[in-house]
């Protein structure tokens, strides 16, 4: 549980003045790198005997866990029955996403309950909004959900969210307000500070990059791509006709994009599975498991410096997660919806519902 280790320090460093961006702990000397308002949340596990605070993220996670597979029921428009629920919180435990961020006593699960949880709120809830921009003030890969919120024309719940977000930088700032300076003036902008963004550990498109081109500082070669997935990313999620593959595409063009992804940021493949199975596209809900559960990435070398000296054969093992987008077929010719417009004819019989319930021009 490293990461806990360091959301206990930086509680303890915001409780008692210490400089927050200042220490390292554990053995692989691991360094602050959320903003100021994350450190203010994460006071209370400074209290706490770190036995009890280990017990007390497992038992935390477990329960975000079941929240994120009835969250990703919710997207999917699939409510689980009690036993379903435990049953798939059972198995996506064994996604190594899930399973690294139980691991490390990461924040991944809670910040993307939060996530989901505001975007498949029914329109016109109060505050609808602002749990993301909470979310976003703790770990700012959320923040392109902003941009999807504004690109759907959802431009109430955009602005709440951006005013939550600013109301954590703000709090930031009148609380710790020489970390908060520090932070987003500098730290921000130090993506080597997070670790070597050349690792098999990073699924981002920068660290697929970097170990395809034996580099680690590919430059351009990474940021040209990276625009341009965000720009083709975005541009599908806008014209998504389902709100759960919008919300899907800009959560997987965040984390390509983002110069770093730790395999345990990639727990929106909970969702994801959802979604598929909630289609009846089973086979390629199985495909998607397999990925999420085979850990190609730890079988390559990687020791020390190996990762940079992957054959080419070797390279799609290292990076399964970055490589996995390209090859879903939300908004392709392989979705529901480009089948249905294919065959406009299908029964209540053939389909088991309603025809007016699959009709893609129905909102």
């Amino acid at each position: 549980m490293a990461d806990l280790l360091v959301y206990r320090a930086e509680g303890a460093a915001a409780a008692h003045g210490g400089d927050l961006y200042g220490f390292t702990v554990t053995e692989w000397r691991l360094p602050a790198t959320y903003p100021p308002f994350a450190a203010l949340l994460f006071v209370p596990v400074a209290w706490l005997p770190l036995p009890v605070l280990k017990a007390a993220s497992l038992a935390g996670d477990a329960v975000l866990l079941a929240g994120l597979v009835a969250l990703s029921a919710r997207l999917a428009s699939r409510p689980l029955s009690p036993a379903r629920l435990c049953t798939a919180t059972a198995a996506a435990l064994w996604l190594e996403p899930v399973f690294q961020t139980v691991l490390f006593g990461q924040v991944n699960l809670a910040v993307v309950c939060l996530t989901l949880w505001d975007l498949t709120r029914p329109p016109g809830a109060r505050t609808r909004g602002l749990a993301l921009g909470l979310a976003a003030g703790v770990k700012l890969t959320p923040v392109l959900f902003l941009v999807y919120l504004l690109l759907r024309g959802r431009r109430r719940q955009a602005a709440t969210a951006a005013a939550g977000l600013a109301a954590t930088v703000l709090l930031g700032f009148l609380l710790l307000p020489a970390a908060s300076a520090d932070f987003w003036t500098r730290r921000l902008y130090e993506t080597g500070r997070v670790g070597k963004a050349w690792i098999v550990d990073n699924q981002s498109l920068r660290g697929l990059v970097a170990r395809a081109l034996h580099d680690p500082a590919p430059g351009l070669a990474w940021a040209l791509p990276a625009a341009a997935v965000a720009v083709a990313g975005l541009a599908l999620a806008r014209r998504a006709r389902r709100e759960s593959h919008g919300v899907l595409l800009t959560a997987f063009t965040a984390l390509l994009v983002c110069p770093v992804s730790w395999t345990h940021h990639w727990v929106w493949c909970v969702p994801l599975l959802a979604v598929l199975l909630a289609e009846g596209r089973t086979r390629t809900a199985v495909l998607v498991a397999l990925v999420f559960t085979a850990r190609t990435m730890w079988l390559v070398p990687h020791a020390g410096g190996l990762d940079l000296e992957l054959p080419w054969w070797q390279q799609p093992l290292a990076a399964p997660y970055a490589l996995l987008p390209f090859l879903l077929p939300f908004g392709g010719a392989g979705s529901c919806d480009s089948m249905i417009n294919r065959c406009p004819n299908l029964t209540t019989e053939q389909t088991g519902k309603p025809h007016a319930v699959l009709d893609p021009s129905d909102p």
